[in-house]
């Protein structure tokens, strides 16, 4: 089943994405609070649309789409989890680390695709950075990678991007993650459709048309059951909250010279039974929306 997340009733609702029209299922706090009933109601509401039993939905071109996060949510993102991004990164020449660079995002951060990212002021640009996102399904606390991986409600494309200077102000990377709108989200597929990362998905990013990243989930360096049982012997996940799990190699910033997006330029990150995110870039002035 594929999901969206749409503003419905003056709230943020989850829906399922069927054929090009949106069925209406809860509110994002109440989807997320039994995430596994809502799936087996989906199902049905689907079917029963698609033959004229119930609700016929709507065009998806008819709802404004908003992330399906909870402002309740963790976003915990991955850095240099793919072994080459790595080597062009902070670990050239060096032993990859024993346990993952971890950081935050604020889900007021977090957006959609389609939705304008304006360049920050102070920034020579944006780097991109095509991810997959893993939705935590049930609570998860003090994990084995077993369990941890059980957890996974589903995935979706993710685009990282960054305002490079910010993040390199310091050794902290969270001024540079958490730009306005500069997380933006593609539908929520889950699990079942998706089946295991290690098996390998497809990771392209392109900018304006030119293929800038090409890798593959089966060479990240920590798996994401993995991430999960780590981060749950800290804190515990609740559902809802999401695992950005890391870029493969050609971003921007470590190109010779960089490139980083401009104000008119256009992202797409596309992975493999996950479809296409397309983001544009924009002006600072669009952060007048924020």
């Amino acid at each position: 089943m594929h999901y969206i997340g749409i503003n419905h009733d003056d709230g943020a609702w989850v829906a399922a994405l069927s054929g090009g029209r949106v069925f209406p299922l809860a509110t994002v706090t109440d989807f997320w609070a039994d995430a596994a009933r809502w799936e087996e109601k989906a199902a049905a509401i689907v079917a029963g649309g698609a033959a004229g039993e119930g609700a016929a939905g709507w065009e998806r071109t008819e709802v404004t789409e908003v992330p399906l996060v909870p402002a309740s949510a963790r976003v915990i993102c991955v850095g240099l989890n793919y072994k080459a991004h790595a080597a062009e990164g902070s670990y050239k020449d060096q032993e990859l680390p024993p346990y993952p660079t971890l950081f935050g995002r604020w889900t007021a951060s977090l957006s959609v695709g389609n939705v304008p990212v304006p360049v920050p002021g102070g920034e020579a640009g944006l780097d991109w950075e095509g991810e997959v996102a893993a939705y935590i399904g049930k609570r998860v606390e003090s994990a084995d990678e077993a369990s941890a991986e059980d957890a996974v409600f589903g995935y979706s494309t993710f685009n990282d991007l960054t305002a490079r200077r910010a993040q390199k102000l310091t050794s902290q990377w969270t001024l540079g993650k958490n730009g306005d709108f500069s997380g933006p989200v593609g539908p929520l597929v889950s699990r079942d459709e998706v089946g295991d990362l290690r098996d390998g998905l497809q990771v392209r990013t392109r900018v304006n048309g030119t293929e800038v990243q090409n890798g593959n989930t089966r060479d990240m360096i920590f798996s994401v059951p993995a991430i999960i049982a780590l981060i749950s012997q800290t804190f515990t996940l609740h559902p809802g909250d999401v695992i950005a799990s890391g870029t493969p190699e050609g971003v921007g910033y470590a190109r010779t010279p960089a490139w980083l997006l401009q104000p008119g330029d256009t992202v797409e990150v596309e992975i493999d039974k996950l479809g296409t995110l397309v983001t544009p870039v924009g002006e600072p002035s669009l952060r007048a929306r924020a």
